[in-house]
């Protein structure tokens, strides 16, 4: 039971540029002061929120995926992060996690956001993803999907939630209070990743990318509007040993997502 080192990188972002996009973090990665297990990248890394799939959508077999697979090999850890996916004529706002031996899994956003018509240009996922990796059950999740609880609910004993994000300034609050009550309800670490900056749209992102330990404890932050690289290491020991002694997981609701 190892302590898990995850590194999240609260980035701006160039507005519909993979290749920029992919340079930066290129950079940022070759810079990391820190070994780690997991990295964590925004959602939609590689353009920004852009409902403009047509012409920005990816391949499996893309560059983007093929940079994700090649950086976890480098780093020799587990690379997070979603992008625009083409497959048979529809798009997905998948998360792809790429691990350091050349597998990777995938994960399509459940909760695709009505007010910026994402439900009209994107395709829903129908199944959460979970995993294990280092000995620890990892569940990734998108944006949206944090007002849901349902969606997150811990039935199978995850011990990590990871949000990415691109959540407005002018919703931040909201960010802050679901984030920290996902991690309380279901006595599960939570990490947090928004971005900053301004899209094409104009929109303003603030960041506030956290760590909340199993009882909403702020282990680790980003400063608001900055780009900032964080490095957070999570006690799987002390995780279990808190959930022994509380039992608040063994007093759910029976009831599963159909």
């Amino acid at each position: 039971m190892k302590n898990l080192n995850i590194t999240v990188l609260q980035s701006d972002l160039v507005w519909e540029n993979p290749s920029e996009n992919i340079k930066a973090f290129t950079v940022k990665l070759n810079k990391l002061k820190q070994a780690s297990d997991i990295v964590v990248l925004p959602e939609m890394f590689t353009t920004g929120f852009s409902m403009n799939a047509r012409h920005l959508a990816e391949k499996m077999t893309g560059k983007s995926v093929t940079w994700m697979r090649n950086k976890a090999k480098k780093l020799d850890a587990l690379v997070l992060g979603s992008l625009i996916i083409e497959e048979e004529g529809l798009y997905f706002n998948r998360l792809i996690a790429a691990f350091p031996n050349g597998d990777f899994k995938y994960y399509d956003k459940h909760h695709l956001f009505t007010l910026s018509d994402e439900d009209k240009i994107y395709t829903a996922g129908q199944e959460r993803l979970q995993f294990n990796y280092k000995g620890w059950h990892i569940c990734p999740l998108i944006c949206y999907d944090l007002r849901f609880p349902l969606w997150s609910r811990n039935t199978s004993n995850y011990d990590i939630l990871i949000y990415i994000a691109s959540w407005p300034k002018p919703r931040i609050n909201a960010w802050d209070a679901l984030l920290k009550a996902r991690a309380i309800e279901n006595m599960a670490y939570v990490v947090g990743l928004n971005r900053v900056g301004i899209d094409g749209n104009n929109l303003e992102y603030s960041g506030h990318s956290t760590v909340y330990d199993y009882l909403g404890d702020t282990l680790a932050s980003a400063k608001e509007n900055k780009e900032m690289i964080t490095y957070v290491s999570l006690d799987k020991k002390q995780l279990k040993k808190t959930r022994k002694k509380l039992n608040f997981l063994n007093d759910r609701d029976i009831f599963e997502i159909n």
